[in-house]
């Protein structure tokens, strides 16, 4: 199987060909940790997810490292646990601050159904080679240092390197133009960047020597945002690898600058062979903004829907196009999402093929995703599948397994992606209206325990049983809305089928119709039957 993929770097889609089969690598950018993730955050992880499972489809599974890193030294982190944990020394309130928003982060890409990187490596963990990469930058007269107006810096002189801009296609004195030149006089360049930058005593750093002209000069600092992708790609992938992943927002500055500083520190013509960039995301039309109120992040949308939801979204436009993130998008896919989930149900090839069996994978599917991750196309293939599955039970499979390989989680479940809610299975409990504050408890309860958020679905639940409303979400398919458990509401449909049973047995067959349609009308299928002796029987199950 080939695999065609569009390179920034050369504008064009190209085969795939990797350095060593045996050993493919990929670095994504991943996120700077100093507050939720948003929806546009997202669109990456997702894309390079499925390039991930694609790349080990093919390659094998051992044969294939993926790298995203965490960003936890950042101007904007030290902003924010300044203002969090004022009453903490600045490095205990930047651990907090990372250590919380990373691992929010982790459960809101899990909830996507995105698998773990190969390695995801800290930045604060890879200070180290940062210092390393500078001097190699100094010995080789592509770097400085100078003293600016907050301190000392060690600045990367794009001057120095004639091949700077072709990632952005920009040439150096369109980036000259407009840049403050009296406000940074100590740069040789304008477009120069910071490699290291001197701390002061409140912000976080680390001391750090540097050899400029047979001269050493130690800086207790930090060090600029492109340096940091640049150590950690280095360490775990090499001089040079196979693809470099990221948003198109990232072209440049930094991915422009991270092709500068590899490629000069290794004396290296790439430092990635393919680079590949999704596009932006726009919430109805408009660009995401707080100040328009249509700011939302991961974990504000996974609230509201599974995570499938979300994934489903945002593979069905090309990961290159613009994304229009918009409402009538989630109603789309959750309708689409649940008549998938009730068929892999009713297939009965739940709980053995939405693990991906690579004997059970669709070849086409595949081919699509070959071709620069065509995914939109790869979405209408398993509705086709969805339908072919009905009436052949290999193709049946052959959808799970496709849905598990392409990175659908929940599907076990269809009550995950109903809208709207179920009212009241249950003789008794108290009235629940569209609309109302007890309908968007019990959304916030399904999406909440869809997407493995425990403590907050546990939250919502018991605020629901202090209204006397009882929710339980069975292994099987539904949610249970109402004043009694799951188990109770079996018990009472067991004794309301043997009351049945004993009707038909007297032959009072009015009582019997009674009884099916009180069963109906709680939404239960019967199936009557008689057993090796001869005696009347009924199985029972829930219907939508």
């Amino acid at each position: 199987m080939s695999i065609t993929l569009y390179n920034t770097l050369t504008r064009k889609k190209e085969p795939f060909t990797p350095i060593d089969p045996a050993n493919v690598r990929m670095y994504v950018c991943g996120p700077t940790v100093y507050d939720f993730a948003h929806i546009g955050n997202a669109r990456p992880v997702i894309v390079f997810d499925v390039l991930f499972r694609l790349l080990r489809h093919v390659y094998g599974e051992d044969h294939v490292k993926y790298v995203r890193n965490i960003t936890d030294v950042d101007d904007k982190i030290n902003d924010r646990a300044a203002r969090d944990y004022p009453e903490l020394p600045l490095n205990e309130a930047i651990r907090k601050v990372t250590e919380s928003t990373a691992q929010q982060f982790h459960a809101d890409v899990k909830a996507l159904g995105c698998l773990e990187p190969t390695v995801e490596p800290r930045a604060t963990d890879n200070i180290k080679e940062m210092v390393e990469i500078i001097q190699r930058l100094l010995n080789t007269d592509h770097a400085y240092i100078a003293a600016g107006a907050q301190g000392r810096e060690v600045l990367f002189a794009v001057g120095s390197m004639p091949a700077y801009g072709a990632l952005s296609n920009r040439k150096l004195d369109e980036q000259i133009e407009g840049a403050r030149v009296a406000l940074e006089a100590h740069k040789r360049n304008p477009a120069d960047f910071v490699l290291w930058k001197e701390s002061a005593a409140t912000e976080p750093g680390w001391s750090a020597a540097f050899s400029e002209a047979g001269e050493t000069v130690s800086i207790y600092g930090r060090p600029g945002w492109h340096i940091e992708c640049s150590a950690m790609s280095h360490r775990y992938l090499g001089e040079t690898f196979d693809i470099h992943g990221g948003g198109i927002d990232l072209v440049f500055p930094h991915h422009e600058n991270e092709i500068a500083q590899s490629c000069c520190a290794f004396g290296t013509d790439v430092m990635a062979n393919v680079w590949m960039h999704n596009g932006f995301l726009q919430v109805e039309g408009q660009k995401m903004s707080k100040s328009l109120g249509n700011f939302f992040t991961i974990f504000e949308l996974l609230k509201l829907n599974a995570g499938a939801v979300m994934r489903f979204v945002m593979l069905e436009t090309h990961y290159r196009t613009p994304l229009d993130w918009q409402a009538s998008s989630i109603e789309r896919a959750k309708f689409t999402l649940l008549n998938w989930s009730e068929r892999l149900n009713d297939f009965g090839v739940v709980d053995h093929y939405l693990i991906p069996k690579p004997e059970f994978i669709d070849h086409r599917v595949v081919e699509l995703l070959s071709d620069d991750l065509n995914t939109s196309s790869a979405l209408m293939r398993l509705g086709e599948l969805s339908h072919l599955g009905q009436t052949d039970l290999n193709l049946a499979k052959v959808f799970a397994s496709t849905l598990g390989f392409v990175g659908f989680p929940q599907m076990d479940k269809p009550v995950f992606f109903q809208s709207g809610f179920i009212v009241n299975m249950f003789e008794s409990g108290p009235q629940i209206l569209p609309g109302s504050e007890e309908n968007i408890q019990i959304e916030n309860f399904r999406a909440l325990t869809a997407n493995n958020y425990i403590q907050q679905a546990q939250t919502m639940k018991l605020a629901l049983e202090k209204k006397g409303i009882k929710t339980s979400i069975i292994p099987e398919r539904y949610l249970y809305v109402g004043n009694e458990t799951s188990a109770e509401f079996d018990k009472r449909v067991e004794k309301i089928i043997a009351s049945r049973i004993e009707a038909r047995k007297a032959k009072n067959f009015a009582e019997s119709d009674r009884i099916r349609d009180e069963l109906v009308a709680m939404r239960v299928q019967l199936k009557d039957g008689k057993d090796a002796d001869g005696n009347l029987t009924t199985e029972w199950e829930v219907k939508r």
